[in-house]
């Protein structure tokens, strides 16, 4: 059968080896089969490997196909098909490049570049699918009678290789791990609302937020009386409500075990995202710029999942586990303690 033959819907193709002269070597040409995983899996089957079902893979392609530099059929260049697969696959593993590459049928080098061009691609589409929801005290409302909440926020470390010699230990975080510290928000659903991924481990939770434009947001009253929830690394403020660090009255202490029960949400979210896509529990070994785009690709594929209802799956490797919050003394930035003050005293004093 001819090599470059339709007549399987596995594409199967060579890459020549050059002598000295620049002559190919006939008899070494490295022989690669390039499958149709769409075909090849059922959808279960499919879900599993590439975390998204092949609906939503479909949905998906159709919206980035335009940013990705699509590569001819000439010279049998990679489809936009095997480069999202490709890319869906290093984020379900958190492997080594070689190993998706062989996986699709690709040189390393190939899959790295499509690594970092596929990423950038769906993380362009964060407007689409990380946005700010106007309908989400209810939902909160009901986890523990917590009210007028907008959104659970919290950070986590994304363990990466260091960077650079010279600005590796502003990476290296409290565990002495080369991480980058990711602030998210999630909604009562477990989608994300908000996700910050440019500071570096050594940054503190509350250095991230009072950075965002989030804080920004919240500040000029754009989200109306609604309270994100936090804990106590954040300054408690007018419109971030952290826990009591020493309750004292029975009002306190039922504002604290509904604010655990509620923040918990953003903890939940998290760990789904993580299991999902172990390649943020793992270490991500490619350049900073593709980093950021991978942890905000993720958390745009996240959405898709939960607003698909595509369930959450076990993870294919060994996950690394995490460790228990941190104890602040309290939060830095300014506070003010009076609103928390007056919802203890007029909602939970009942």
């Amino acid at each position: 059968m001819d090599l470059f033959s339709d007549e399987s819907d596995n594409e199967m193709y060579e890459i020549g080896v050059f002598d000295s002269e620049g002559i190919v070597d006939t008899e070494n040409r490295r022989l690669y089969n390039r499958i149709n995983y769409r075909s090849e899996f059922s959808d279960s089957e499919f879900t599993y490997r590439f975390r998204l079902n092949k609906t939503s893979v479909d949905e998906l392609l159709l919206k980035i196909t335009p940013s990705l530099k699509v590569i001819s059929s000439r010279n049998n260049g990679i489809s936009p098909l095997h480069q999202l697969l490709l890319t869906l696959r290093f984020y379900a593993l958190g492997t080594m490049l070689l190993s998706v590459a062989d996986f699709i049928g690709v040189s390393k080098a190939s899959a790295s570049r499509i690594v970092h061009h596929v990423s950038r691609a769906i993380a362009g589409l964060y407007p689409q699918y990380v946005k700010t929801l106007s309908n989400t005290q209810n939902a909160f409302h009901e986890i523990a009678g917590f009210p007028r909440i907008l959104g659970a926020i919290d950070c986590t470390h994304v363990p990466i290789q260091s960077p650079d010699s010279n600005i590796g230990e502003e990476y290296r975080n409290r565990k002495g791990i080369f991480s980058m510290n990711v602030q998210g928000v999630c909604n009562a659903d477990l989608l994300f609302m908000n996700v910050v991924a440019r500071w570096p481990g050594s940054a503190h939770d509350a250095t991230t937020f009072n950075n965002s434009r989030l804080k920004m947001q919240c500040e000029e009253g754009l989200f109306g009386n609604r309270w994100l929830i936090g804990d106590s690394a954040y300054p408690c403020t007018s419109y971030l409500l952290t826990p009591l660090l020493n309750p004292t009255s029975v009002a306190e202490n039922h504002y604290n075990e509904a604010h655990i029960k509620t923040r918990n949400t953003i903890e939940r979210c998290f760990g789904v995202w993580k299991r999902r896509f172990p390649i943020l529990s793992l270490k991500i070994r490619v350049a900073m710029q593709t980093t950021q785009a991978i942890i905000i690709a993720t958390s745009v594929l996240h959405n898709i999942c939960r607003l698909n209802n595509i369930r959450d799956v076990d993870p294919e490797v060994a996950m690394p586990q995490e460790s228990g919050d941190i104890t602040y003394a309290e939060g830095i930035g300014q506070q003010n303690h009076s609103v928390r003050q007056q919802l203890i005293n007029n909602y939970f004093s009942v």
